[in-house]
């Protein structure tokens, strides 16, 4: 888990080994950013918000600004860039919708 803004993890939350959970892109995106040292300084963040019985199959990546919906699942080795309703199946990269519980 990197943190550079805020994450919140629900109850009962099962995440797989190997998954990466990052609220930042960690450096700015900018050349000029990263060659005179505002890297940093200009670094893109969003909180992620991982609602209550969610499971996060292992090896996914979830990136900077993603709120999980309760009781969704995350298929094994996917990137989720984008919000995931309650009660649903998602999966792929990047991730799709796969089918409601």
């Amino acid at each position: 888990i990197t943190c550079h803004n805020n994450i919140t993890i629900g109850d009962n939350v099962i995440i797989g080994v190997g998954t990466q959970i990052r609220d930042t892109d960690n450096h700015s995106l900018n050349p000029l950013d990263r060659l005179t040292g505002k890297d940093w300084q200009n670094k893109k963040t969003a909180p992620i918000e991982i609602n209550n019985n969610v499971f996060i199959g292992t090896n996914c990546i979830i990136l900077k600004g993603v709120h999980i919906g309760n009781n969704s699942i995350i298929a094994a080795g996917s990137v989720v860039t984008k919000n995931i309703p309650e009660n649903q199946i998602w999966g792929g990269n990047p991730v799709k919708f796969i089918k409601n519980l």
